[in-house]
């Protein structure tokens, strides 16, 4: 009977109370950050690194700066993934940063009444921003997913970044969450050249389905990136955050793909980064 009433609060936390305002129009709403140039200068063939951070409802903004700029696997990134945003909170890592951003936020979530979405930023200008929306609302909260992507422009590079972040078990079936996952393929195959997938999947084993579509699971075999508690209890951990990508491969040498232990309390999150290299350069070297 406890552990039957544990699931329930369990579902209820992770759902949030009330209902959702969603944003269904594919176009909007979108909100672009310009930063006035790159940082470094592109160097044709250098190696791409990602990262993906899930902010945890987008409260801890500064501590997550300070984990993006003092990690040394997460700096000198090419394309950042971040999930549970809002506009403001994507607007304020960008110019700390000094990136560009593009934001599109599922809807309003009614558990802080803000909008709450995925954001792609990049030290390179970012084009062709676009908004998939995935079928399927939340039980509880009828929140409607969406995902974003844009591509990053790294001099004659083009990779398109697509961030994303399923719904948590309880809000919505096993089933439903890998239709999910085969719409978002289907995009991504869609698209011509290189393609990054990051976020959060909320599970593990769902994520199987994007890579039968065909893309390579660079994180399959990493730690867990998450630390759940729950009334201060510590419950543990899973791998729910990833990075797959099509026609991009893991770079050579150690360190080309991890999650970072300390993320000085921004998130029940670990951010996770990859360095990744042209398919078929990795063979060449």
């Amino acid at each position: 009977m406890l552990a039957r009433g544990l699931g329930a609060a369990l579902a209820l936390a992770a759902c949030g109370c009330g209902s959702a305002v969603n944003y269904l129009d594919p176009a909007g709403p979108v909100y672009v950050t310009s930063h006035p140039g790159p940082v470094r200068p592109a160097v044709p063939g250098a190696p791409f690194r990602v990262v993906t951070f899930n902010i945890d409802f987008g409260i801890e903004v500064d501590r997550a700066i300070e984990v993006l700029r003092r990690t040394e696997p997460l700096r000198s990134l090419d394309a950042l993934a971040l999930q549970e945003m809002d506009a403001p909170g994507t607007e304020r890592i960008a110019r700390a940063l000094g990136m560009n951003s593009v934001y599109f936020p599922s809807g309003v979530h009614p558990k802080h009444g803000r909008d709450m979405g995925c954001a792609v930023l990049s030290p390179w200008p970012l084009e062709e921003p676009r908004k998939l929306l995935l079928p399927h609302a939340a039980r509880v909260n009828h929140l409607q997913r969406a995902v974003t992507s844009a591509v990053v422009v790294r001099g004659s590079e083009r990779v398109r970044v697509y961030s994303v972040h399923l719904p948590s078990p309880p809000a919505e079936s096993g089933g439903s969450r890998r239709e999910q996952l085969r719409v978002l393929a289907a995009d991504a195959n869609a698209v011509p050249g290189p393609v990054v997938i990051a976020g959060d999947f909320n599970s593990h084993d769902k994520v199987e389905e994007l890579a039968r579509a065909g893309f390579t699971w660079l994180t399959r075999d990493e730690p867990h990136t998450t630390e759940f508690s729950f009334l201060g209890l510590g419950l543990g951990g899973a791998a729910y955050d990833h990075i797959l990508v099509r026609g991009l491969e893991s770079a050579p040498g150690d360190g080309a793909v991890g999650v970072v232990a300390d993320n000085r309390g921004a998130s029940d999150h670990k951010p996770v980064w990859a360095v990744v290299v042209a398919e078929g350069r990795r063979a060449a070297r």
